[in-house]
């Protein structure tokens, strides 16, 4: 230090802290040619502490002029010291840097001007302490002062230019200092570091490229800033970054999957349009990299399919074709298990368009890889359940489409009824809703017969007695209005003739006896008339309540519809007919007379011919009242004559048997009933007595309303 002091004149070094900036100016330019002398002649340790001397007494001092004294005399040194300056930066430059931190702005002011000036001696040599002068350079492009911040801009420019003509610059040691302050929210770091991006991907010899993964999250974050310049510049740099993607051989696409993936649901439209941008050209270029990422990207498709902006709509739609074209296979890392993962959680979105799409990628999984999604059947069947409760009907046939292509196999066709069956149970409103669009979906896509087959068995054994009326009465329903269901009528029509129809018909028979309705209608279709009127007639009192004329109303307009004009056309033949001719006076005789189905029924069979009547044996058998009372174990046929020709299928049908066991389940239906009554008047009892309203029949306007909802058919 004494030998700084004997070098550098008193007069000089209290000029080097005078408040005003021209004194510490000049007393700078003398610091520099003493410098200038002293590297002349060699004298290296004289110079070092000079700079020490400039270190410790001025840039360290508590005294705010001290130190801009101190930080000018620096750089005065590295100019005297010129091309020998390399020697002492590490002296010159720890001073300098932490100076930017000082408290007065002026001080941070002269400490850029100062490295400024040194980094314009040294240049490449610089690079040693670049680290340390971006974190420096980072804090200083959001300082408070203006004139700090503009010269920090100015010295930021210099460094560049130094970067990118130089050979020692390590990117390496670089991008972990550029990662760390990615998510910045400032706006003027922002600016800075895209600046520096932009820059150091401009060199030829710096590949920014390669280490994209480990900013692209960053520039992403940049795309939501309330700052349009910002905005602006960091998608430049992104396109910049896209179009090298698409040149470049080799990327690392799966890294960089990832982080697209979560951009993708930014709540910022800009940030998600950018998303699924480079998310649709990364399915076009990554091939087999992005094998392993597919089920991630799905998941980020899939709800910009209903996103609110066309543009992240098309771009989703051609990247999801995209992605269904290629045909993955689990050896090579295609993880069906995850994609179906995916889509199963997609079924609970909110956007329809998005439910679907999640339907078609199930869809698609089950014809290319059937065997691995029935692996995982148990993870999505209860969700595909759910899913016949949607709200959009194209979801529900989706779903339908899906369970018949599961249910191909038998086992599983079965587990698809029983389930189907439990739901409707559970969930009333299903069955109200959707229970026809569901029955006759299933009807079409897999094998009508079987289906109703299936369906009865379930509820033939049936413990909610009141469940399995509506569920009897909607299927019987469907059974006769729905064209899905045309061949199993036309076999029903045939049950007479046709062992197949016979076999049908008696496997419908037991679960349909849970509805009077529901088996009268089953035996007036199947040409049944003797039996049907026996199930008439073995009505009693509770048996005829609202709900029991409501049924009856929708069958007496059925009656009118092409469903059963043969059974009309039959009536043109009264005397061969007859037991079809008590059969509809029986429900004649259950309607209310000012009912429109009475005045219905009435009229269609007061156009009945009576010169058909031969008055023979069929007339008198049908006025005895009971089709199976006479001719001991033969069987009467549908014209009402006596059958003894084994031969016929209807000799096979114990019809008293089949009687007596729709007897025994209605008895269960009305002990049902007068326990639901006696508990309603017990809970009546225990609350007070409260005035109750007569129950009103159906009137006509009920009527007609009932007859409007059958004519549409189910569904």
């Amino acid at each position: 230090m004494a030998d700084a002091f004997s070098v550098i004149p008193a007069s000089v070094l209290r000029n080097l802290s005078d408040k005003l900036y021209e004194k510490r100016k000049n007393a700078a330019l003398e610091i520099e040619g003493i410098v200038k002398q002293l590297a002349s002649s060699g004298d290296h340790e004289k110079i070092s502490a000079v700079i020490k001397l400039l270190a410790t007494e001025f840039t360290d001092s508590p005294q705010a002029n001290h130190r801009k004294g101190g930080l000018i005399g620096l750089a005065a040194a590295t100019v005297g010291l010129s091309s020998e300056a390399a020697q002492h930066l590490e002296q010159i430059v720890p001073p300098v840097l932490s100076s930017f931190s000082d408290q007065d702005s002026r001080v941070r002011y002269y400490a850029c001007e100062a490295l400024y000036n040194i980094a314009k001696v040294v240049r490449g040599d610089f690079i040693i302490f670049f680290n340390q002068i971006f974190d420096a350079l980072c804090k200083l492009s959001a300082d408070s002062a203006a004139n700090v911040q503009s010269a920090a801009h100015l010295l930021d420019r210099l460094v560049k230019d130094i970067v990118t003509e130089s050979d020692q610059f390590s990117i390496e040691e670089f991008i972990p200092l550029l990662r760390e302050r990615m998510n910045v929210l400032n706006p003027y770091v922002r600016q800075f570091l895209v600046g520096w991006i932009t820059v150091l991907d401009s060199v030829p010899d710096i590949d920014m490229l390669g280490f994209l993964p480990d900013f692209l999250d960053g520039l992403f974050n940049m795309l939501s800033d309330s700052s349009h310049e910002i905005r602006q510049q960091a998608d430049s740099a992104l396109s910049e970054f896209l179009q090298e993607i698409k040149n470049s051989p080799s990327v690392d696409y799966g890294r960089m999957a990832e982080i697209l993936v979560q951009r993708a649901a930014s709540p910022d439209e800009f940030t998600r349009l950018t998303a699924m941008t480079w998310i649709n050209e990364f399915v076009k270029l990554g091939g087999d990299q992005l094998v392993p990422y597919y089920a991630d990207i799905l998941g980020a498709i899939l709800p910009c399919m209903s996103d609110k902006e066309e543009k992240i709509r098309g771009f989703a739609r051609e990247t999801n074709e995209e992605l269904r074209s290629v045909k993955g296979e689990p050896e090579e890392a295609f993880n069906v298990g995850a994609i179906l993962s995916i889509a199963r959680r997609q079924l609970d979105s909110e956007w329809e368009a998005t439910r679907i799409e999640a339907l078609h990628w199930i869809s698609t999984l089950l014809d290319r890889h059937r065997s691995e999604v029935l692996c995982f059947l148990n993870d999505i069947f209860d969700t595909l359940l759910k899913a016949l409760a949607d709200s959009s009907d194209e979801v529900v046939l989706l779903v339908l489409d899906i369970h018949a292509c599961i249910a191909q196999d038998p086992q599983h066709f079965s587990q698809l009824v029983v389930f189907l069956v439990q739901n409707f149970r559970i969930d009333h409103s299903l069955l109200e809703r959707r229970g026809a669009l569901i029955i006759r979906r299933l009807c079409d896509l897999l094998d009508a017969e079987r289906v109703y087959r299936e369906l009865s068995s379930i509820l033939e054994g049936e413990a909610d007695l009141e469940f399995a009326c509506i569920m009897v009465q909607a299927l019987n329903l469907i059974l006769l209005t729905s064209s899905e269901l045309s061949e199993i009528r036309k076999l029903l029509k045939q049950s007479l003739a046709n062992a197949a129809g016979k076999d049908l018909f008696v496997a419908l028979y037991a679960s349909w006896s849970h509805s009077p309705m529901a088996i009268i209608s089953l035996c007036l279709l199947a040409q049944m008339y003797p039996h049907a009127s026996a199930v008439i007639q073995s009505l009693v009192e509770e048996d005829i309540n609202v709900k029991f004329l409501v049924q009856l109303d929708k069958l007496i307009r059925l009656l009118e519809t092409p469903i059963f004009a043969h059974l009309r056309l039959q009536l043109l033949e009264p005397g061969r007919y007859v037991w079809l001719l008590k059969a509809l006076y029986g429900l004649l005789m259950l309607l209310p007379q000012q009912s429109a189905a009475f005045k219905i029924l009435q009229t269609r069979l007061k156009t009945v011919p009576t010169y058909s009547f031969n008055g023979g044996d069929q007339l008198k058998h049908a006025l005895s009242g009971n089709p199976y009372s006479h001719h001991g174990a033969s069987q009467i046929t549908e014209d009402g004559n006596k059958n003894l020709n084994n031969g016929n299928v209807q000799n096979d049908i114990n019809f008293t048997s089949w009687l007596e066991q729709f007897e025994q389940i209605q008895r269960q239906h009305r002990l049902l009933a007068k326990s639901q009554a006696q508990s309603r008047n017990n809970s009546l009892l225990k609350d007070g007595p409260k005035a109750e309203e007569p129950r009103q029949l159906p009137t006509s306007n009920t009527n007609r309303a009932v007859s409007r909802s059958s004519k549409r058919g189910p569904g």
